[in-house]
């Protein structure tokens, strides 16, 4: 059964035009000009729009991509993955497995453990630090 906004609240409410146009428009931000991209701060990256977690920035490495990268979620719950044929080409979709927000893309040429790049706009994401 889907979930609507209605039934989970409004997780768009407070975004700006930028972050709405990303994640629930599946844009992209400019490469090289994301707020996390050379971020080097210890934390949490969650959603912007739900708050969930997703990312630690114990995965997170630099990839040279032009966006912040990542070698695996928090959890193999926190994204979900599905095909994208935008563009006139196949690319893997990551997106809140809670809200469904668009985040980015995953690429098989990431580093070991797990070979992944999971290449992330910096507007879909908010920064939570160590406590």
């Amino acid at each position: 059964m889907a979930r609507h906004a209605s039934d989970v609240g409004d997780h768009t409410a407070h975004l700006t035009r930028e972050q709405y146009r990303v994640t629930q428009q599946h844009g992209t931000e400019p490469p090289f000009s994301g707020e996390y991209y050379g971020f080097k701060g210890n934390g949490t990256f969650a959603c912007i729009c739900c708050g969930q977690p997703l990312f630690s920035s114990q995965t997170k490495y630099d990839s040279g991509s032009g966006w912040p990268s990542f070698y695996q979620p928090v959890n193999e719950r926190a994204v979900g993955v599905q095909a994208d044929h935008s563009m006139g080409m196949r690319r893997d979709e990551v997106h809140c497995s809670q809200c469904q927000a668009h985040l980015g893309h995953v690429f098989p040429d990431g580093p070991e453990p797990t070979g992944l790049r999971f290449c992330i706009n910096s507007v879909s994401l908010d920064f939570k630090p160590e406590e």
